[in-house]
């Protein structure tokens, strides 16, 4: 596929939806197919696409990998609707041409007083400054569930739990030990799900593991930490403690 450009994508129509989302489509060409999509602004950035097709799907989520942004194709309830969906962290990790025709409907949107004006500065500050997620590491979710601390992967891709699953042991992590998997069935998500002694692990071998190991174990524990630090002051306290052994 050949590469995409700025001025290749076409932003159309921003509007208000019945549920009071602001809302504008984004139409990519690539070697001669369109993909529209829709974006969405409420608390948080969404770009969507939904399509009866699985085969669509699957060529609107190669479209946004090609862009940059990690993304995979899920299946709808039972209506038999494929779906493409990506958030604001995922889409500030695209390609600059991506976040800027996203920035442009913020901005529209902000101009109309549909969106808060320091929401609007947020979301343009991380579209402009890019997030570059850590070595290809999938975006962990790091918060509190009853007080606890939960560090989990989550994904209905086999592929992508198995490499996670590589990825961990050449770390030095021992399954059942350290972390939990579970592999997707059916319409059933799977997950890798780090446990306390996993990330303390980890972060003794970040300061005496060896070689890949030790340059593993260290960007782990940094990613870790930065994504604690994104969900709040409790959560990145807990992770610390999580990560010193306590």
């Amino acid at each position: 596929m050949q590469p995409f450009s700025r001025c290749s994508m076409e932003i159309n129509c921003i509007r208000r939806t019945k549920r009071g989302l602001t809302a504008a489509d984004l139409v990519v060409p690539v070697g001669g197919v369109k993909v529209k999509y829709g974006i969405y602004l409420q608390k948080g950035i969404t770009l969507k696409f939904a399509s009866t097709d699985r085969g669509r799907a699957e060529l609107a989520a190669d479209f946004l990998r090609l862009m940059g942004v990690d993304v995979e194709v899920r299946r709808m309830g039972g209506k038999g609707v494929w779906y493409v969906l990506a958030t604001t962290d995922r889409i500030a990790a695209g390609r600059s041409e991506l976040r800027d025709a996203v920035a442009e409907v913020i901005k529209g949107a902000a101009a109309m007083g549909w969106i808060d004006a320091g929401r609007a500065e947020r979301w343009l500050e991380k579209l402009e400054r890019g997030l570059t997620l850590k070595e290809g590491w999938p975006k962990y979710n790091v918060q509190l569930v009853g007080g606890a601390l939960v560090v989990r992967y989550q994904t209905t891709n086999p592929g992508n739990i198995r490499r996670e699953v590589e990825r961990l042991r050449a770390m030095g992590l021992i399954e059942g030990v350290h972390f939990a998997v579970r592999m997707p069935g059916g319409r059933r998500a799977g997950y890798v799900l780090i446990r306390k002694e996993g990330l303390a692990y980890a972060a003794w071998l970040s300061a005496r593991g060896e070689g890949r190991q030790r340059k593993l174990a260290a960007e782990f524990i940094n990613y870790i930490l930065r994504r604690a630090r994104e969900k709040g002051e409790e959560v990145y306290e807990k992770a610390l403690e999580a990560v010193r052994g306590r």
